[in-house]
């Protein structure tokens, strides 16, 4: 497998919309990895954590031209800039790398994730972590799969985990340290965290929400999350059965998911640290 292999590949239009988003998110993924192990150099966007890499932008290229060439009346946004206007309501949202400081940095948690949404709301996702081969889709059509599999963490014993309180959760989570100098942001994410029974931060909220899906971690809490970052991952635990919900706090718009009583509660803790 090859490099050119990859930006040459071009997939087949009569597949469905979630075999699609499968293909892509494998394909850009791949591609990407390739090129991390051919040697990357990176920039900076907003902070040193935040990087973008020659394999984003290669990554996001390809599922552009695969889109426009399959859903030529779909509308798409990519996080690294593709823009393109629609006709059918419909538009993909494209995140090519997922975790990009981790990428960069040789860990294998970061992943390509892509969402399909009309004009209501989030109508698919797909996320694959290329070093794990880990592969979820989901969405309202089709319930929620690892790698083919269907995904039942939230139907075991009898629906158990969505009233599971807050408390006997592990919560991941990622706030940059800049944001814990201000106290508008501070405050609600330090009542949410203080109210886990544990947390964990490993810099890629696709990756954490499909773990979300598939029973690997409780719930998820994060602000401030651009489409790319929020709309797979919540459709995929919402095909799985888990629950969502944003809630704006001093300013901020807060993103959660997980089981019922999880995100009810995470919601309740957060609006304890507003301001207001």
């Amino acid at each position: 497998m090859t490099t050119g292999r990859h930006s040459a590949l071009e997939l087949d239009p009569t597949l469905d919309d979630y075999q699609l988003a499968a293909a892509l998110v494998r394909e850009a993924g791949q591609l990407a990895l390739l090129m991390r192990m051919a040697g990357l150099q990176s920039q900076q966007k907003t902070s040193v954590s935040d990087v973008v890499t020659a394999a984003d932008h290669a990554a996001e290229a390809y599922v552009l031209e695969q889109l426009r060439r399959c859903r030529p009346e779909d509308g798409i946004l990519g996080e690294e800039g593709a823009s393109v206007a629609g006709t059918s309501g419909r538009t993909w949202v494209i995140d090519p790398v997922d975790g990009t400081y981790n990428f960069l940095h040789g860990s294998t948690y970061w992943c390509s994730a892509l969402a399909l949404k009309d004009t209501s709301d989030v109508l698919l996702g797909a996320i694959f972590q290329p070093e794990e081969d880990k592969l979820w889709l989901g969405g309202t059509a089709q319930p929620a799969t690892l790698n083919g599999g269907t995904v039942t963490a939230f139907q075991n014993d009898g629906g158990a985990r969505n009233s599971t309180p807050l408390a006997e959760f592990g919560a991941a989570t990622y706030i940059h340290p800049t944001w814990l100098l201000d106290p508008l942001c501070a405050m609600p994410w330090h009542s949410a965290a203080t109210s886990a029974a544990a947390l964990r931060m490993f810099g890629s909220g696709s990756c954490d929400l499909g773990r979300v899906a598939d029973g690997q971690l409780g719930c998820w809490f994060q602000h401030s999350c651009p489409e790319w970052d929020w709309l797979p991952g919540k459709a995929i635990v919402r095909a799985a059965g888990g629950a969502t919900d944003t809630v704006r706090i001093n300013g901020l718009d807060w993103f959660m998911a997980g089981g019922t009583t999880a995100v009810r509660e995470l919601r309740t803790a957060l609006e304890a640290g507003s301001v207001t």
